[in-house]
């Protein structure tokens, strides 16, 4: 049964870590409170052909079982852990040849959410090395939530969402409000802005400075209440929903508002691929640097099957 075939999913990739360990232990939780099946996966990231330089071909054999033994132990764990957590769970494992990011993007379709575990690489690191995180989140059909190492802590009712007027902070909120919905929390919508100075900052009187910190901020205002309007409906209006703006850089306000959130969500313009990793963006200094589960939500991750 493909993506297109099967109910929603929550879909989490795990390998043996302790950060995939956590992102496990998110899914779990997040399927059983939305309703959704669970499919765990491994990719064996083996080499479809071997080159001259690969070593025997028995060799080759021997090691790729051994993986394969390996992968479905892990499955195997990970398949009861869920179960014994949450009885009542719907539980499919996969075991695919692939590296994980192209076994997660294999197996999602729209309506799912994939979850992965954060290796903490650490901004430079990740876009010089890239990573599971970052490859899925740039180029996957659905929401991707990155879970950092350490598991999930205490519950504290809230998620934290990023707008700025886009389409793509629209996607974040609604995603956002479903989640909270599930989980019975409250959302926080942050909004900020930074003044642009002038070439020779002497020359902009504090008066004038005042001023256009007065009109970004109103301006802030009308975005938060903008998005608001297009986006709450009748099944969404009993959230508790609150506002934060600030003069800020965008990353840098996520991380203050969220420090203590369950979740922090962030829409994706969708650059993705290399480029999105030289150019960077909120999305992707937010996914380096948070400490607490981040759901970035790419451009076609409202579409239907």
């Amino acid at each position: 049964m493909n993506a297109q075939e099967r109910p929603s999913a929550v879909i989490v990739g795990v390998d043996g870590s302790p950060v995939a360990r956590a992102a496990l232990v998110w899914a779990v939780d997040a399927a059983a409170r939305l309703g959704r099946r669970l499919r765990i996966v491994h990719g064996l990231g083996l080499p479809l052909v071997a080159g001259t330089f690969a070593g025997p071909a028995s060799e080759r054999f021997r090691s790729g079982d051994a993986a394969r033994e390996a992968g479905h132990a892990l499955l195997v764990e990970s398949a009861e852990y869920a179960r014994s957590t949450r009885s009542d769970l719907h539980v499919a494992t996969v075991l695919a040849p692939e590296d994980a990011p192209e076994v997660l993007l294999d197996e999602a379709g729209h309506g799912d959410v994939i979850v992965v575990g954060s290796r903490g690489l650490g901004a430079v690191r990740a876009i010089v090395l890239g990573s599971v995180s970052l490859r899925t989140s740039s180029r996957a059909p659905c929401p991707v939530v990155v879970v950092p190492g350490a598991e999930p802590g205490p519950r504290r009712g809230r998620v934290v969402v990023g707008v700025d007027g886009s389409e793509s902070s629209r996607r974040a909120l609604r995603f956002a409000l479903d989640h909270a919905l599930a989980t019975d929390a409250e959302v926080v919508v942050v909004n900020s802005w930074e003044v642009p100075l002038p070439e020779d900052p002497a020359a902009l009187a504090a008066g004038a400075q005042l001023s256009h910190e007065e009109m970004f901020d109103r301006q802030s205002e009308e975005v938060v209440a903008g998005v608001l309007a297009e986006v709450i409906d009748d099944r969404n209006q009993a959230v508790e929903i609150s506002a934060v703006r600030m003069q800020a850089d965008p990353v840098d306000a996520l991380l203050e508002a969220g420090g203590d959130a369950d979740l922090i969500v962030v829409g994706s313009r969708g650059r993705g691929g290399v480029r999105g990793l030289v150019l960077g963006s909120t999305s992707q200094g937010v996914l380096a640097r948070a400490r607490v589960p981040v759901a970035v939500l790419p451009p076609h991750s409202e579409e239907t099957d």
